[in-house]
Formats: C-alpha cells, sequence, structure tokens
C-alpha cells in the first residue's frame, strides 16, 4: 500500500476516534473547547479566572451539601479518570489475554465497554459481548480479569439487557473491620420492608426485608449468626415498644437469645423437658397465624401492622435442634409440621420466620426452600453454598468458605440471595454487644424514652 494512503488512512481512524471521545465526554470536550475559544478571542487570562471561579464555586458547593458534590461531581469525575486511566487504556491486552475476544478472516473483534461507575470500595463495568457470548464465558475468567485490571476480586452480573454483563471489581474490602451496633432508629423511621442491619460491601446500609418473607441464616460456629438476629431484633425495637411488632423467640443453646428474654412477647428455651416448650410454643404461633387467616379472610389482602394484629417475628435459634437434633421424633415431627405452616402461609398474615442454623445439609433442614431470603455466613465446605444459597451461588461470587475465621475479620460477613434478585450480595451484620443488648432492655423497660446514644 502507498503510504500516502496509509498516511491518510491512519489520520482518518485519529479523526474517528476524536469524534468518538468528544461524543461519549461532551462536558470535557465542551470545556476545552470553550477554553480554547476564549483564549483566542480575549487571551488566556480571561479562561483562566473562568477556571479559577469555576473551582471557587466547586469548592463552596462542596463545603455546603457534599453529598450532591459527590453524587454529581466527583463520582462522575472519578468514574471518568479511572474508568479511562484503569480500564479503557488496558482494555483490548488483558480482554486479549483471558482470552475474550475473537478474530475472524484477520480482523479481531473486542467486546465494548459501554460505562464505567465507580464507588469507594468496587468498580462497575456495564459490558457489551460479542455476538455468541454468554456470561459463563466471563465467569471463568474472573480471576484473570481481577489480576489484569489491578482488583482483589470481579464478580459477573446480569446486564440490563441480553447481551450484556456487568463486571464489578472489587479494590479494597469494606467489610474488613467489625461494625458497631446500629443506633436504635425512631419508630416513624422503620420499615419491616427494609430494617437496616448492616453494611453492604459497598458502604451503604444492608437493609433486610421482614415482611411478606421469611429469612434462613447459615454459618458455622463463630461465624456471627447472633449479630443477625440482634441486628434484626435492635432495627425493630421501637415498633415492638409501640406494641406493633411481637417477637416469639426460641433458644435451645439458652445462651444467645436469653440475654434479652424480657424483649420478647413469648419465650421458649430447652429445658427439662427437651424441646416440648419450645415446640408449643411453635405450634401456638402456628394455631394464632391460622386464626388470624380465618379472620383476615374475605376482608383484606394486605397486611398492616396494628396494636391489635401486631407483626409477628418468630425467631429461632439454633433451628437445626428442633428439625434433626431433638432426641424426641415426636417432637421433631412437630417442629417441622408447625414450621412448614408458618413459612408457608404466614407471610401474608404478618408473620416472619427468622431462623438460624450451622449445618447446611438438607436432611437436616429440609424445609429452607420455603425460606425466600437466606444468608451465608462462614461455611466450612465449598458445595454448602449452593446448599444455602440455592444452585449456582458459588459461582456467582457467593465465596462464604472463603470467608475468615479471624472474629475481627469474618464475624458477620456473608452473602445474601433474595427471592427477587438470583445474584449474591456481599454483606456485613452490626456486631450487638452484651452492653448493647443491656442499654435495648433498659430502652424497652423506659417504653423508649432512653436513648442508649445519649447516656
Amino acid at each position: 500500500m502507498p503510504e500516502g494512503l496509509v498516511l491518510l488512512v491512519n489520520l482518518l481512524r485519529l479523526l474517528a476516534r476524536a469524534v468518538v471521545f468528544c461524543l461519549r465526554h461532551p462536558i470535557v470536550s465542551g470545556a476545552v473547547v470553550g477554553a480554547g475559544w476564549l483564549a483566542w478571542r480575549y487571551g488566556w487570562h480571561v479562561p483562566a479566572l473562568v477556571g479559577l471561579v469555576v473551582v471557587v464555586g466547586l469548592g463552596v458547593w462542596a463545603a455546603v451539601d457534599r453529598a450532591s458534590f459527590v453524587r454529581r461531581v466527583y463520582r462522575p469525575a472519578w468514574s471518568w479518570w479511572r474508568g479511562w486511566w484503569v480500564y479503557r487504556r488496558h482494555w483490548q491486552p488483558v480482554l486479549v489475554t483471558a482470552g475474550l475476544t475473537k478474530t475472524h478472516r484477520g480482523r479481531e473483534y473486542l467486546p465494548t465497554l459501554r460505562r464505567v461507575e465507580c464507588g469507594a470500595a468496587s468498580d462497575r463495568l456495564l459490558v457489551q459481548m460479542l455476538r455468541g457470548q454468554a456470561p459463563d464465558a466471563w465467569e471463568k475468567v474472573a480471576a484473570n480479569l481481577a489480576h489484569g485490571f489491578g482488583a482483589t476480586l470481579v464478580r459477573v452480573r446480569e446486564g440490563d439487557r441480553p447481551g450484556r454483563v456487568w463486571l464489578e471489581f472489587v479494590r479494597i474490602d469494606a467489610l474488613a473491620s467489625p461494625i458497631p451496633a446500629l443506633p436504635i432508629p425512631d419508630a416513624s423511621a422503620v420499615d419491616l420492608r427494609a430494617v437496616e442491619v448492616g453494611r453492604l460491601e459497598d458502604g451503604s446500609p444492608w437493609r433486610l426485608r421482614l415482611l411478606g418473607t421469611h429469612v434462613l441464616v447459615a454459618g458455622a460456629t463463630g461465624s456471627g449468626k447472633g449479630s443477625v438476629l440482634w441486628s434484626v431484633i435492635r432495627g425493630v425495637l421501637p415498633l415492638m415498644v409501640a406494641g406493633l411488632v411481637e417477637v416469639w423467640a426460641i433458644d435451645p443453646k439458652r445462651m444467645e437469645l436469653s440475654y434479652g428474654r424480657v424483649l420478647f412477647e413469648r419465650f421458649g428455651r430447652y429445658s427439662s423437658d427437651p424441646g416440648g416448650g419450645m415446640v408449643a410454643l411453635l405450634e401456638e404461633a402456628a394455631g394464632d397465624m391460622n386464626a388470624r387467616a380465618d379472620q383476615f379472610a374475605g376482608h383484606t389482602r394486605t397486611f398492616v401492622p396494628s396494636v391489635e394484629h401486631p407483626f409477628r417475628l418468630i425467631v429461632v435459634d439454633e433451628l437445626a435442634f428442633l428439625t434433626a437434633y431433638s432426641p424426641e421424633r415426636d417432637l421433631r415431627k412437630r417442629a417441622e409440621s408447625a414450621l412448614a405452616i408458618l413459612t408457608s402461609q404466614g407471610r401474608s398474615v404478618g408473620y416472619c420466620v427468622l431462623g438460624a442454623q450451622q449445618d447446611a445439609r438438607k436432611e437436616v433442614n429440609n424445609l429452607r426452600n420455603l425460606f425466600p431470603d437466606r444468608i451465608a455466613l462462614r461455611l466450612d465446605e465449598d458445595e454448602q453454598v449452593d446448599m444455602v444459597l440455592g444452585d449456582g451461588a458459588r459461582d456467582r461470587g457467593a465465596l462464604a468458605d472463603q470467608i475468615s475465621t479471624v472474629p475481627e475479620v469474618g464475624a458477620g460477613v456473608g452473602f445474601v440471595r433474595l427471592e427477587t434478585c438470583p445474584d449474591p450480595v456481599r454483606v456485613r451484620a452490626a456486631y450487638v454487644s452484651d452492653e448493647d443488648i443491656r442499654q435495648m432492655v433498659a430502652y424497652a423497660l423506659s417504653g423508649g424514652t432512653y436513648r442508649p446514644e445519649a447516656a
């Protein structure tokens, strides 16, 4: 090919890239063009003065309303910078090395990076896959992508439309340090569809749904199941004081929930009748649930908590004791029957079962499919992850078997898989200490007038 033609082709390519850049980044391009025009028309001192005014204005904005400044200015600018410097600049060589590109008739086809969103701890990339590619092709090379772009972990999520995927690059572990007990909220701020119990991996609040669902928590000894249970109770405590929520608690170990038993409307524990009192409490809850369903039948389809009909949260620690380990076979069958009634029919009439267990095997709890929302804390084996969260959860990034056994690092850390979303989310529950529970008791006994944070 003649050298002149080669030069012309390269110039056209450069021009095309410049046009694409301007279309993708209109604000930056407009600012550069505007500054150049001002400099040409009035001299360089004018754009310099304009730039100084803009910097001062942004500084005032950041001081007056930092949240909106971060949302509208800092985060988009940070995303643009990291998107170019970290990802777009190395996009082709990393994907070629990972085997995600295709070559046909001498032409290389490269997946398109559509969008970059950068947060405090992780980055999210929206990618247009090549035709014929599937998300599992990206899941298989997640480790390659993590090393290629300097991340500690990469998760692959479904995109906003067929043919697209989200890549979540985790840069730092925002959940490495324990989270202290969250402040007791005001009653008006408590939403039973979103009770704050900890933090998500991106640093935002972790809100757990209670109304209209049941929740199963599974984790090995020392994984932090108590942190989840007590954070939930702490989150609904104002409504308990107001009479809109009742907590019925069952504590076979007599060491976890017993510490705050004064908070509970009903309480069952291991006694001289091993399991009998606890099973009777479950059967009482199932009977009350059926009576409420008969009362509501034909009158309402939507449950709204009230003093007459409070939302009832049935908290069961060591669920497997009742369904598998109890020495009496008859008690095991009765407990399983009551739990089956509550979990299959209780959601629509204001009943929620929050159960915790150590053993993830199906033979220990064959009712786990009746729990729409599940939380996997630290587990002993990789196959247990799918046992708790469902098939394919570990391949989607729920590495619950790799959570640290060091309490300060891993206690309360887990993965949540909700009924409405197949992708697991990494979370950490706040740690509620013995002193925090004593303050919760004082808050309840004072009718909500005692505020622990003010003590």
